[in-house]
């Protein structure tokens, strides 16, 4: 095989494409989201995270603009050379297990372990 091979601090928990095909976002037990430039092969942002934050899944919207992290609560990152936080929400009294963007960045839904499904309205309103 050839391209990224990368070494992560514990077993890989999630994963997403963007959907222009540009980047990869990854985490693993280790407290940390890795965004990928898939044209260049190369890491171009770790995003540290609280200690023993739990990322159970990551999303890009469909413009590859922003990317969502579901865990102890629910962010929104816009992806830039500085992946700024934008908004969080801790709307799930256990962690959010999904999370996925409505069209054109309008709304952003999260499931959980604690049995709800929650919707958010524009998450991206702040950036």
């Amino acid at each position: 095989s050839s391209g990224i091979n990368a070494e992560y601090g514990g077993p890989i928990s999630a994963l997403a494409f963007s959907e222009n095909g540009y980047y990869l976002a990854t985490s693993a037990d280790d407290e940390v989201v890795k965004l990928w430039d898939l044209r260049k092969l190369k890491n171009f942002k770790t995003i540290s995270l609280e200690d023993k934050y739990n990322v159970r899944s990551l999303t890009f919207d469909n413009s590859g603009h922003y990317l969502a992290v579901a865990g102890p609560d629910v962010r929104v990152y816009q992806i830039s050379k500085q992946c700024d936080l934008i908004t969080t929400w801790k709307a799930h009294t256990q962690d959010a297990t999904s999370v996925k963007f409505g069209p054109n960045v309008e709304y952003l839904a999260s499931v959980s372990n604690d049995r709800t499904l929650k919707f958010y309205s524009s998450p991206t309103a702040s950036a």
